[in-house]
């Protein structure tokens, strides 16, 4: 492939900032390129006028008035609820997924749904410009075939695992396995998919998750065997993932309801291998950098100690947990253990595909929380939250995220025109005379108003995917 030379406005976050400077890491190119080299990688990122000599023959390509931003990472979102969006009649979690997304996910027992649910899922992550993505799988092999086959085939990033259940309610009975079918089943899919598509977890595109439920879904037993599991995985770059600390409702939500049926000071404990009553060490402790927790809405201070320790990181879903009726996760405190903190639309739990919706929400449910801790988010930490942040979680900052020169080349293109209303407030809106403030005011008026048609062209490694 010779080079391309992409025009158009760019923002990015470069370098390797926490997210308080990622203001101070912001990059605006009104008039940039993006130069991508013949192996897919970033070989310059400035301003159009700058363009080095060796690059100016090659393929160009001229998005101008559009922009170029770094492909969005959701760090959270679910496979087998690809047609269960806006599912009313639950309640809030738990009523939810018995009545609504158990049986949902139930229908992927018939290998041709879950081959055109892989499809429609595939197509709506290229639609939303979702580049790379951690995904809780369907718990049936052959779905989790073809989500990975058509992942390949797409030329997208994933990091999925099906989902591992061992017990539940009747709702759940045909998604639950043994607990000797838990294991066996999880290994062959590492074995099968872990790195497939070039055998070097270091290149590839493809990468496979251990994926308990959550807590309530499995067993102290299926605890201790998945630890076992995936200490003896670690070293292969194996990623661990789950839900934490999502519904707080007394006595019957989430929280409650595993602190008591194990018995722990925390509900992180159960992760921590410390799922014995008392909180008393049972097993290997599954936290580490390629875990990623979902929710974490309601952590104590001991856990977010721990997480921020292990490097274990947090998806953040505004969207769902606004859906579900869960509360907000409390954005200064959170941050401040040092955690890191990335975005997913928890789809469909969450009723959105587009990370930006996702963004917008935090903004919103951020600024609203009481007192001190209300906090007005700035664009650049919304950009970071959604690109950069995501590739950190995913341990793979150094392929992709941003624009730095030798990353590996996943962006989309967005094109205010396809969407009235974005390219009117980008056109017309109020800008301040200080340049650093009007660069801010352009960057948060485009998140926000960033919808599925606007994003015409989305690349991984250099390399354009279609969403057909």
């Amino acid at each position: 492939m010779v080079s391309q030379v992409h025009l158009g406005h760019i923002f990015h976050i470069a370098g390797s900032p926490a997210v308080g400077d990622a203001a101070d890491a912001l990059a605006d190119l009104p008039d940039g390129a993006l130069i991508i080299g013949e192996s897919g990688r970033i070989v310059f990122c400035g301003p159009r006028s700058d363009i080095p000599a060796e690059h100016r023959a090659g393929e160009v390509f001229d998005h101008r008035p559009g922009f170029l931003l770094p492909g969005f990472v959701d760090t959270h979102i679910h496979f087998p609820q690809t047609f269960a969006g806006d599912a009313y009649g639950g309640g809030q979690l738990l009523e939810w997924l018995e009545l609504c997304m158990y049986p949902a996910e139930s229908r992927y027992a018939d290998p041709e749904f879950a081959l055109s649910a892989a499809t429609e899922f595939c197509a709506r992550r290229i639609a939303a410009g979702t580049t790379a993505a951690m995904v809780f799988g369907s718990a049936f092999p052959h779905a989790q075939d073809a989500l990975f086959t058509e992942t390949r085939r797409r030329g997208l990033r994933i990091v999925a695992g099906r989902g591992i259940q061992t017990t539940g309610a009747d709702a759940a009975a045909p998604l639950i396995t043994t607990e000797d079918d838990a294991i066996r089943l999880t290994s062959e899919e590492i074995d099968k998919w872990h790195a497939a598509d070039t055998g070097d977890v270091d290149t590839a595109l493809l990468h496979v998750a251990v994926v308990p439920r959550f807590s309530l879904a499995v067993t102290r037993t299926t605890l201790k065997n998945l630890g076992d599991l995936y200490d003896s995985v670690r070293e292969r770059g194996v990623y661990f993932h789950s839900h934490l600390n999502e519904n707080n409702r007394p006595g019957t939500g989430e929280v409650d309801a595993t602190k008591q049926a194990y018995d722990v000071a925390t509900y992180l404990d159960t992760y921590d291998g410390k799922f014995l009553p008392g909180s008393a060490v049972g097993g290997k402790s599954m936290l580490g950098k390629r875990t990623i927790l979902a929710h974490c809405v309601h952590c104590q201070d001991d856990e977010l100690r721990r997480m921020a320790e292990t490097g274990t990181s947090v998806a953040h879903c505004p969207v769902s947990q606004q859906f579900l009726g869960s509360g907000t996760m409390p954005w200064k405190r959170t941050l401040a253990s040092g955690v890191t903190v990335a975005a997913g639309t928890d789809y469909g739990g969450g009723d959105e595909w587009l990370i930006p919706q996702v963004l917008s929400a935090a903004f919103k449910v951020h600024i609203s929380e009481p007192g001190e801790q209300g906090v007005s988010m700035h664009p650049a930490e919304m950009l970071f939250t959604g690109t950069l942040a995501g590739a950190r979680a995913l341990d793979m900052e150094n392929r992709f995220g941003n624009f730095d020169v030798g990353k590996e080349a996943d962006f989309i293109v967005v094109e205010p025109a396809r969407v009235p209303a974005l390219e009117s407030t980008l056109a017309y809106g109020v800008r301040s005379d200080d340049p650093v403030l009007a660069r801010d005011q352009t960057l948060f008026a485009l998140l926000m108003g960033i919808r599925e048609p606007a994003i015409t062209e989305v690349y991984v490694r250099g390399r354009r995917v279609d969403v057909v």
